[in-house]
């Protein structure tokens, strides 16, 4: 673990303090950055998903299906 001086927005900090199980500065800041983290690679591995679906034709016989569920209504 690194000791970091850094400026931080009060308001976020006081959001993310507000949340269950922050009871400090130095969990709110780790908490913050290992969810952010977590989210950045849900985010990739979806996108990797998303062009594998695309190469396959999922992509696109999804869509028909979304169009023609519509048109059916």
């Amino acid at each position: 673990m690194s000791v970091t001086q850094i400026d931080i927005d009060d308001e976020a900090l006081a959001r993310v303090m507000a949340l269950p199980d922050v009871r400090t500065k130095r969990e709110a800041v780790n908490r913050a950055l290992r969810e952010l983290a977590e989210r950045q690679e849900r985010a990739t591995r979806i996108a990797r998903h998303f062009e594998r679906a695309q190469r396959w034709g999922a992509v696109e016989e999804a869509e028909r299906l979304h169009r023609a569920e519509k048109d059916a209504r």
